[in-house]
């Protein structure tokens, strides 16, 4: 049944230019459909957020936060976003509309790809998130269903919807938002993602295309989620036999559990992903996977539709006993029945019985252990914490011999970042001997201004932003005239810019004014040296020499071009001659004058024609050198054809 017959927003024309067609695909948190924009007359596709969660805050402004990141992204592997509105209770995106399927689609049709088709997909994926990356924002729900392949064979990521920037940390309280299949073990444990938990999403994703399956599975979700934390991601091979261990190795770098250990953003494993592709045969890449694996569907989480789920999550507390009992019962196996053997031989005491036994002991003793526990001072009060930092407050807790429940951060436009304007319970108030406070920590005002840190030293504009508020972000370097090498030129936003704290701000950093790279092919190596140094350029010669053209012990090759334009303090690296490679001569006489030439150019010699007048013969009456002998390729032969 075409169940869009029923979706009330079909035929509908939203904001009086987006007319509704049809219904694509529905989701946790938007629906999206197939439409045109009347005003251009033009397909694209409208993500509409379920009018239940329109009244919710947070939800439309992580709406409104996907439009204009991707917005910024104007890359050919990303979806666009063209507009973004509200009309009554539907929320919208305008987007580009991609005739084609999910990576979901293919796996569940195909189940495991040869590696040329799998690193066919993920390159462009990388090149995408990279852009992101670099542009300060990490996508957070990198999986098949947000891959999308278009009828041309085009390859785009969709759903920025977790878009954040880099840097910024999610500070849930007990939950994390995601699909669990994808998760990097530092979004579980902590809430925390950067740009590294994309890279831990994409080699999962890779792991699946190679195998038709994902690496950590389990009949609840809590199940996969301990395998991420506690598992490494199996060797692809191992479902696939013949699969090169290179393959192996970029999965396992990609998803190392710790996330220092992992490229530190998709454009670093595109360029590994890259490396990798090189290092392998035809063979390799066109190995068809076993039928085994071929058509795997469903996932770790059970149905096909619980996979592709992007879902709130319980997140692992942080305290690391609290972590290992929680993980450890969700592995844990049904309790044995009541005095079945334990694993070892030995009957166990069934826990009804061990339970009565400490009941009666507390029934017997109750009374004078209860007056003993709080005459041994079972309370004590919150300390003061407002005004001191927040790890002051947290080692003034510990001495207290209290503990940090959570850490809350709020804005205030009065009270200086990273310093405690609140507690809970307040200050004063009792609390048993071994509780736990809440400490309520300034974000430092809503809106936050980018400082002024042109002429500094890299460092310190870092420092200068991580102070304000914001957070560092990608630095790139360019040519400068009027700023000296390694300070800063500008930044963006610019200097005084307003933007919410955590803001990831990008840095332009000065390489100096461009020095141009002099020609010294040819030159003797310490003349060279000796030039390029002068220049500004660090020099280093190459181990290797090479046969050339240039006489040896001179320059042969040089790294930069004549008149590139590079930095001072850039490195050269010359490569010396071992003087021409001497190769035989061809016996040219008696052949025309195009099939001599022919015959000497391909053995690597110019060619130099000389004729006699008056001028009527065709064929070579001499040569020079002479033919068998030997001469520097690359050299001059010179052929003669006399008149008559």
């Amino acid at each position: 049944m075409d169940t869009t017959l029923q979706d009330p927003l079909v035929g509908q024309v939203l904001d009086g230019r987006y007319r509704v067609d049809a219904r694509i695909a529905v989701g946790g948190m938007a629906t999206v459909y197939r439409a045109v924009d009347t005003r251009l007359d033009r397909e694209l596709a409208l993500k509409v957020m379920h009018p239940a969660l329109a009244t919710d805050v947070s939800f439309v402004e992580r709406f409104i936060r996907e439009a204009k990141s991707v917005a910024r992204l104007a890359h050919p592997n990303v979806v666009a976003v063209f507009d973004q509105g509200a009309e009554g209770a539907y929320v919208y995106l305008a987007m580009e509309y991609v005739a084609g399927c999910t990576l979901r689609d293919v796996l569940r049709e195909r189940g495991a790809l040869q590696p040329r088709a799998a690193l066919d997909i993920l390159e462009p994926v990388l090149a995408a998130l990279g852009a992101a990356h670099r542009a300060g924002f990490v996508h957070r729900d990198v999986k098949p269903e947000n891959v999308l392949i278009g009828d041309d064979g085009r390859v785009k990521v969709a759903d920025f919807g977790l878009v954040r920037s880099v840097g910024s940390v999610t500070n849930t309280t007990g939950t994390v938002l995601g699909t669990v299949s994808y998760l990097a073990p530092e979004q579980i444990e902590s809430g925390t993602s950067d740009t590294r938990a994309d890279v831990y999403a994409c080699g999962v994703v890779l792991y699946e295309m190679l195998t038709g399956t994902k690496p950590h599975t389990g009949d609840t979700p809590a199940q996969v989620l301990y395998r991420h934390l506690n598992e490494e991601v199996p060797a692809a091979s191992a479902l696939v036999p013949g699969l090169a261990v290179e393959l192996d190795e970029l999965i396992a770098s990609a998803t190392a559990r710790n996330p220092d250990v992992r490229p530190h953003d998709a454009v670093a494993l595109l360029a590994q992903t890259r490396e990798t592709r090189a290092d392998l045969g035809d063979a390799q890449l066109d190995l068809v996977p076993p039928r085994a694996v071929t058509g795997a569907s469903g996932g770790p989480e059970g149905p096909a539709d619980a996979e592709a789920r992007t879902d709130v999550i319980p997140r692992v507390l942080p305290r690391e006993e609290q972590r290992v009992s929680h993980t450890a019962r969700l592995a844990m196996p049904p309790a044995a029945p009541a005095g079945s053997p334990r694993p070892g031989g030995r009957p166990g005491l069934p826990r009804r019985g061990i339970v009565a036994i400490v009941v009666a002991v507390l029934v017997v003793f109750g009374v004078g252990a209860g007056v003993w526990y709080i005459n041994s001072g079972q309370f004590t009060r919150v300390p003061a914490l407002i005004g001191k930092s927040e790890g002051d407050a947290r080692r003034q807790l510990e001495s207290a011999g209290l503990e940090v429940r959570e850490v809350r951060r709020e804005f205030s436009e009065t009270v200086e970042r990273g310093t405690v304007i609140g507690t809970d319970p307040a200050t004063n108030e009792r609390i048993r001997g071994n509780g736990s406070v809440t400490i309520v920590v300034s974000r430092g005002p809503e809106i936050v201004r980018v400082p002024a840190v042109k002429g500094d030293p890299l460092a310190t504009a870092e420092d200068k932003l991580r102070k304000a508020g914001l957070s560092p972000g990608v630095v790139t370097r360019e040519f400068s005239e009027d700023v000296p090498q390694g300070l800063v030129i500008g930044t963006d936003p610019a200097a005084g810019a307003g933007r919410s704290p955590d803001s990831a701000v990008a840095l332009v950093v000065s390489k100096g004014a461009p020095v141009e790279v002099p020609d010294v092919r040819g030159d003797a190596v310490e003349e060279a040296t000796a030039e390029l140094e002068g220049a500004g350029f660090v020099v280093k010669i190459a181990p290797e020499q090479v046969n050339s053209p240039e006489e040896a012990g001179t320059v042969a090759r040089q790294s930069a071009p004549e008149g590139a334009r590079l930095a001072t303090g850039d490195t050269i690296t010359l490569t010396v001659s071992k003087g021409p490679r001497m190769v035989a001569v061809p016996d040219v006489t008696g052949d025309s004058e195009a099939d001599a030439k022919r015959t000497l150019e391909e053995a690597g010699f110019e060619v130099k024609v000389e004729k006699t007048f008056p001028y009527l013969g065709s064929t070579v009456a001499s040569q020079s050198p002479s033919a068998d002998g030997r001469a520097p390729e690359g050299g001059t032969v010179t052929i003669t054809i006399k008149g008559l």
